[in-house]
């Protein structure tokens, strides 16, 4: 089980295909969502995902400033139904923060969560900046963190 973190000129075309995939599986199917889920931002993106083996286990997007706000972002956060409930998605939430923090020096990050994640996210430190809002048709609220001072601990 090995966590990765690349940018999209580093993802083999393998790799696109199972994120694309995992992201289609979720955010398409099973959340009955019909939406353009390549939306062009990846190309300027990190990908941080965990596999296991050759299935993948957790992933999400990093986003730096200017791709989709004025901050740093993290969105398509993904765990598969049959890993969830694992602490995969704790762990993957800290790294991607701490790599956005860390690495790229970002002091601020905002979301787009989905409302019932609020308290996950909260979790973290970020807190609501929006009334909840309808995005294709499921409850959503943004979100920000501001300088948070350490780094997470992930194991």
């Amino acid at each position: 089980m090995t966590w990765h973190i690349k940018h999209f000129n580093e993802l083999t075309t393998t790799e696109l295909y199972r994120i694309l995939q995992e992201r289609t599986n979720i955010f398409v199917v099973e959340q009955n969502c019909p939406y353009p889920e390549v939306d062009g931002k990846d190309l300027h993106c990190y990908h941080l995902y965990r596999l296991d083996g050759e299935q993948m286990t957790a992933y999400a997007r990093l986003l730096p400033p200017g791709i989709a706000y004025t901050q740093a972002s993290i969105g398509r956060v993904i765990v598969p139904a049959s890993y969830r409930g694992k602490g995969y998605a704790g762990e993957l939430f800290a790294r991607a923060i701490d790599f956005i923090q860390q690495e790229l020096g970002e002091t601020e990050i905002k979301i787009q969560a989905q409302e019932y994640l609020c308290p996950f996210y909260g979790s973290y430190g970020f807190q609501a900046i929006s009334e909840p809002y309808l995005e294709d048709g499921i409850p959503h609220v943004d979100m920000l963190l501001s300088k948070r001072l350490e780094p997470l601990r992930v194991s």
